[in-house]
């Protein structure tokens, strides 16, 4: 099916949602195994089992949620492992068989096969899938139950494979079921593996195991796929769109039903561009460096459907397909124009034809009280004919819930309150035809006038043809709105609605031209974050700095106070009233972390000095972006409060850790009010006033 149809199923609340092993009509957006650094090493992994070489793990865990990818690792490595065995297909044909069985038989948890007899030559060698450790057994059977089973079977066979996909809520269950029975080597094992698989700073070898070399575990959602592979190859993510923009799945420009106003033609026409195509991804790695969060291949699938082919629904929610939903939106927006009485499904098509380009889905949010204010005000100075005024009311209305798939629903909303161009800073420059462009340019000119704005972003070339034509008619309205005769009826309800008509136009403007040069709010800082994180592995300069500006916030000038009156959370007593234990000022440095057998890095980790143990604090990109902005001025009572509660927190540990340490209990200093000092001096406690003699 050609595009932008076809790219409906790729959603993950559709076919592209579920992927079924050994099914090629199930979840396999693209039609095409997508390469990351997993597959590679799984690729390695099959090349030494089938060359029997020593030391080679026998079980592999593939950990993390849904919509990662696991089902096609383990379909690619069964095919691998059928290639490097020399089986000619038996192997997955085999497999095959037991996940399509026979109608009304429902397909088995563990499937396992002799893949040494089907192999050339022939030897002792047994191999067993569990596709989804979630699924249960019989009777009183738990998924947990069994995979502790597997596990400890496993490890007893001396030429079994077993390969596993399991998320991390069954794996703690089935470690809670190891400890409540007391089986002390399957809780040894788990733990080992949970630790291996978290993101901790001190997180050790997961492949194989620094414990149990027999086994190799792989965290899922450890390692981003906005980020090229480590052979150098195109990033997941870019692969994925590569393939969604492919010019021969598409009709040629222009021939679709909508013609030249289909916005999925024209938005597949943009990202194909470099710059936009390396803007958007820019972005994809900005949301998740800005929020930790990993874009899953099903969030990729999902969200690349939504921003070229629409949500897949008409306004009245019918399945439609997204060329005929929008040429049905040209024939409505021209009944709009022969003045007809305003109606919903065609006064605010025009609307809708605009907010489904790529750049303003992504960016799709508004203010959800404007439109029944604005409604009123519209009520107010009688404009309920005019089609440009009632149209932005519906459009508004529309956009408060619904038209989002749910399955990007949250991720799309902080993706919009991280990155929104509309709130970058007016210095901010976006290349145009013509030259760079200040954003505070189209401020300033939207703020007199729309017709002035629109005027400046046409003769930039800013606009494709259905936002100027949306433009066009907000300017039209807004000249109508500075009549004295209509004006002079409710004047504070016509500055109102120009307010608003002014602000839209200038958002469709700065979102458009934002989105396709990433210029989007704190985008340096971000960008420098970036590079911070990808220069953790070599202790790179930036770092470092960041550790010392860490350091300044956790001490006190040239000590650290540690309070004696209070616990975490509590407010500080008035000062006359404190006790303070004084200790030299701590060191803050960056932390060695493992990256043998592990993913890699996507968090920094900074240690902070506590005696001889030293204690980790996240580098997070809060705690990196309020350091920056220190460095520009802030004042620290103007932090964040997430980073004052990081900071907070991080003290209230290196607190008791001060308190219980022999080397301050030693010979403490303690500060009590406002004016006595206390010293332990040659086996006594000496008070006296502070900065005067004992």
């Amino acid at each position: 099916m050609l595009y932008p149809a076809g790219l409906l199923d790729w959603a993950g609340h559709r076919g592209g949602g579920v992927r079924r092993l050994f099914d090629p009509s199930s979840g396999r957006p693209g039609e095409a195994v997508f390469e990351t650094n997993l597959l590679s090493r799984l690729r390695d992994w099959a090349q030494r089992i089938a060359a029997a070489e020593q030391g080679t793990p026998r079980v592999v865990l593939l950990v993390g949620g849904p919509g990662n990818g696991k089902t096609e690792a383990v379909e690619a490595t069964i095919g691998d492992l059928d290639v490097a065995l020399n089986c000619r297909g038996a192997l997955v044909e085999e497999l095959a068989k037991s996940y399509h069985p026979p109608q009304g038989k429902a397909v088995p948890r563990l499937v396992a096969v002799d893949a040494g007899a089907a192999s050339q030559p022939v030897r002792d060698l047994r191999i067993e899938v569990v596709q989804d450790a979630s699924v249960g057994g019989q009777g009183n059977h738990t998924p947990a139950m069994l995979l502790v089973q597997e596990l400890e079977a496993a490890l007893r066979s001396p030429t079994g494979v077993y390969i596993c996909c399991v998320n991390r809520g069954v794996l703690d269950d089935a470690l809670i079921y190891s400890i409540d029975s007391g089986l002390s080597s399957s809780q040894d094992l788990l733990e080992a593996v949970v630790r291996a698989v978290s993101l901790a700073p001190d997180a050790p070898s997961c492949w194989p195991l620094e414990e149990y070399p027999v086994i190799a575990a792989w965290p899922m959602d450890a390692e981003s796929l906005v980020e090229p592979t480590d052979s150098r190859e195109d990033a997941p993510a870019a692969a994925v769109l590569g393939r969604a923009l492919d010019p021969a799945r598409w009709r040629e420009g222009g021939v679709c039903q909508a013609g030249s106003a289909c916005p999925f033609c024209g938005s597949r026409k943009l990202l194909a561009g470099r710059r936009e195509t390396e803007s958007f991804l820019r972005m994809l790695r900005w949301f998740e460096l800005g929020t930790s969060k990993r874009w899953a291949f099903r969030d990729l699938f999902s969200l690349t459907s939504y921003l070229l082919a629409g949500n897949g629904t008409g306004h009245r929610g019918a399945s439609v397909d997204p060329c005929e939903w929008a040429s049905s939106l040209v024939e409505s927006d021209k009944q709009a124009q022969l003045q007809g009485r305003p109606k919903k499904d065609t006064s605010a098509a025009l609307f809708w034809l605009v907010s489904v380009q790529y750049q303003h889905a992504l960016f799709h949010r508004w203010e959800r009280g404007l439109a029944s204010s604005l409604l009123q005000d519209i009520r107010e100075l009688g404009l309920q004919e005019d089609n440009t005024a009632m149209g932005l009311h519906y459009f508004l209305q529309s956009r408060i819930t619904g038209y989002v798939p749910a399955t990007i629903a949250a991720s799309l909303d902080a993706f919009v309150e991280l990155l929104d161009p509309a709130m970058s800073s007016p210095d901010a420059e976006v290349i145009l035809w013509g030259g760079a462009v200040r954003l505070g340019e189209f401020d300033a000119r939207f703020s007199r006038s729309v017709r002035e704005g629109l005027d400046f972003a046409v003769g930039c070339r800013a606009l494709s043809h259905n936002e100027r034509t949306l433009l066009e008619r907000l300017a039209a309205l807004d000249e109508l709105l500075a009549v004295p005769r209509l004006r002079l009826k409710r004047p504070a309800a016509a500055n109102r609605i120009q307010r608003a008509v002014r602000d839209f136009a200038c958002r469709i403007t700065r979102r458009s031209v934002g989105a396709r040069n990433a210029a989007v709010p704190d985008a340096a800082t971000l960008d420098a974050f970036k590079r911070v994180v990808a220069d953790a592995d070599g202790e790179g300069h930036d770092l470092r700095e960041i550790a010392n500006q860490v350091e300044d916030l956790l001490n006190d000038d040239h000590n650290f106070n540690v309070s004696l009156t209070t616990t975490f959370g509590q407010p500080l007593p008035p000062s006359r009233r404190r006790a303070t234990l004084v200790v030299s000022r701590r060191r803050v440095f960056p932390r060695d972390v493992a990256h043998k057998g592990r993913p890699r890095q996507s968090i920094c980790f900074l240690d902070v000095e506590v005696g001889s143990t030293p204690q980790p604090i996240a580098l997070t990109y809060d705690l990196f972006k309020a350091v920056t902005d220190l460095d520009h001025g802030l004042s620290p009572a103007s932090l964040p409060r997430s980073v004052l509660a990081l900071l907070d927190t991080t003290r209230a540990r290196m607190a008791g850790s001060m308190v219980r340490d022999r080397d301050v209990r030693e010979r403490p200093t303690i500060i009590l009010g406002e004016t006595v000092a206390v010293e332990r001096y040659r086996g006594r406690f000496e008070a006296g006033k502070r900065g005067g003699r004992r």
